[in-house]
């Protein structure tokens, strides 16, 4: 099975000029944790996630109002082809420990893949050490 079998298309993008403020009332709305950062010609520049939030703008009293995204997202984005194979993703999920791929195609961001895409499609005992793999190397603060 491949990516775009079980991909979101319809995804929230925002751009690195917007506030802070007004990417995290999207995630509010939407009900994401992490928002794909397009520039101004539509290319994938970065991810901003709700753990970029707290730990790069809340932690350290920046306004979210006066703060923008591009200050706090994670530039370098690990991100999959909507071709790849489900046990790609989820390779790549594991290796580059994050729960969520933007899924590019050429310049192109054509959907987001995440970790609970992924377990609805795995086996359970995949799933559980896809899971045990990412979380055995998070750091704590």
């Amino acid at each position: 099975m491949e990516v775009k079998q079980v991909m979101n298309r319809e995804v929230i993008a925002v751009s690195p000029e917007e506030p802070v403020s007004v990417a995290a009332r999207l995630m509010t709305r939407h009900n994401v944790g992490a928002l794909p950062v397009r520039d101004r010609d539509g290319s994938l520049c970065g991810i901003l996630t709700d753990r970029d939030v707290v730990t790069r703008c809340v932690a350290l009293e920046r306004p979210l109002q006066e703060t923008s995204v591009a200050r706090v997202m994670t530039a370098r984005v690990a991100t999959v082809p909507p071709t790849a194979s489900l046990d790609q993703a989820a390779a790549l999920l594991s290796r580059e420990q994050v729960r969520r791929l933007p899924v590019v195609e050429g310049r192109s961001l054509v959907g987001m893949v995440t970790l609970s895409d992924l377990s609805r499609q795995a086996p359970a005992q995949d799933t559980a050490d896809v899971l045990r793999e990412i979380t055995a190397n998070i750091k704590h603060l």
